[in-house]
């Protein structure tokens, strides 16, 4: 066991070996001569760096994509809130009985709209998004279905044509008004890849303006009915609007000698609690309304008491209500027993009319007196709550 503790003797390395360190390995195999040296993989080099290009470029090419989608998308709501304030709601009565349409202020108090919303009219009015309202004229009317006004007094912000035409793959937005009145945009695909105008129009829509992404006017819908509803494009726009227009022809006001307003239906809106009582009084009023638009004066009988009747009858009614169109009704009180409500609401009609002294829009505070007859309500009496004042008046 001595014997074992004791260290044992170094091993012998010959003359002239040299060291071999744990970082160091043979240059050869013992008992020959090894493989020559690995040469570089040219096409494996070749291929790796043609991988890289190619996922650069696919980047490249992403990005480019991305920011080129970023520049032509619209938002709808940013430009209702720039553009909104310049587009109006037109109303007209006219021979046709059409008038209802949107339509944008462009400058010195023009405002382009669709040419079948006025034709041949006896009066027209802009209404615009704060409530406020203007008569207006029609200067003129183009081929493809624009229609040139001139309000009376109206101050609100103008909306400029752009100042070049846009990208083809630029998406749009049409900004209008609904039968309600209430301003709506939708977006409607660019002109290389439009959505059909049929997806979301309505007649109130006809004469809205076409704007672009930074809320600049691209163009105008127009259509003699809704079906045929079309983009008029921006370079039109811009010759009807020249300081020396060109394509628009003068216009004449109607001569027939009853008009219409808009011809679909109408109801008022309840400012009142919707009780059962009040949405029969609505019902009520709202088919007194929409025959009166339509001047089916007959009819109008079935909605008044006998009393009434004796003394309101069709003939007295035309003659009061030739050229009327009843608009924006609000019921704004009602007895508790259906006694009587109160309703406001505006009036269209020809400065020409009877009692209209060259005015052409009122604004009427009434009260309605309400009798059942055979167990259905009716009305009794119609009188003002308070004097009526010209549409105008702010």
């Amino acid at each position: 066991m001595a014997n074992d503790a004791l260290p044992r003797p170094p091993r012998r390395i010959p003359a002239g070996a040299g060291s071999l360190t744990q970082l160091e390995t043979p240059s050869r195999v013992p008992g020959g001569s090894g493989p020559p040296p690995r040469r570089p993989w040219i096409f494996g080099r070749f291929l790796a760096g043609l991988v890289v290009l190619l996922v650069v470029v696919a980047a490249g090419g992403g990005a480019g994509w991305y920011f080129r989608q970023r520049s032509v998308q619209i938002d709808t709501a940013a430009v209702l809130k720039s553009a909104g304030p310049a587009v109006v709601r037109v109303l007209a009565t006219t021979c046709a009985g059409s008038g209802e349409a949107s339509g944008v202020l462009i400058d010195n108090g023009r405002i382009l709209t669709a040419a079948s919303a006025v034709d041949q009219p006896k009066s027209i009015v802009v209404v615009a998004p704060d409530g406020r309202m203007r008569r207006a004229n029609l200067l003129g009317t183009s081929a493809d279905g624009v229609a040139v006004l001139q309000s009376i007094g109206f101050d609100g912000p103008p909306l400029h044509l752009a100042a070049a035409d846009p990208d083809s793959h630029a998406e749009r937005a049409l900004i209008g008004y609904t039968a309600a009145g209430k301003q709506v945009v939708n977006e409607i695909g660019s002109t290389a890849d439009p959505k059909a105008l049929s997806q979301f129009m309505n007649a109130g829509k006809l004469g809205g303006p076409v704007v672009g992404k930074s809320g600049e006017l691209v163009g105008l819908v127009t259509g003699a009915t809704v079906p045929a509803a079309a983009v008029v494009p921006l370079g039109k726009l811009r010759e009807y609007v020249a300081p020396a227009p060109s394509g628009i022809t003068v216009a004449t006001a109607g001569t027939c000698p009853e008009s219409r307003g808009p011809q679909g239906g109408i109801a008022p809106l309840l400012q009142v609690a919707g009780t059962p009582l009040a949405l029969e009084v609505r019902s009520l009023l709202a088919n007194y309304l929409t025959l009166e638009n339509k001047h089916e004066f007959d009819k109008v009988q079935d909605v008044y008491s006998p009393r009434l009747a004796q003394s309101l009858t069709p003939a007295r009614d035309r003659t009061g209500h030739a050229t009327a169109y009843f608009f924006n009704p609000r019921i704004t009180d009602l007895a508790p027993d259906g006694s009587y409500a109160r309703m406001a609401y505006n009036v269209l009609f020809a400065g020409t009319a009877k009692g209209a002294a060259g005015g052409v829009c009122n604004r009427l505070d009434a009260r309605i007196d309400l009798v059942r007859a055979a167990g259905k309500l009716v009305i009794d009496k119609i009188s003002w709550a308070t004097p009526p004042v010209a549409c105008d008046t702010d």
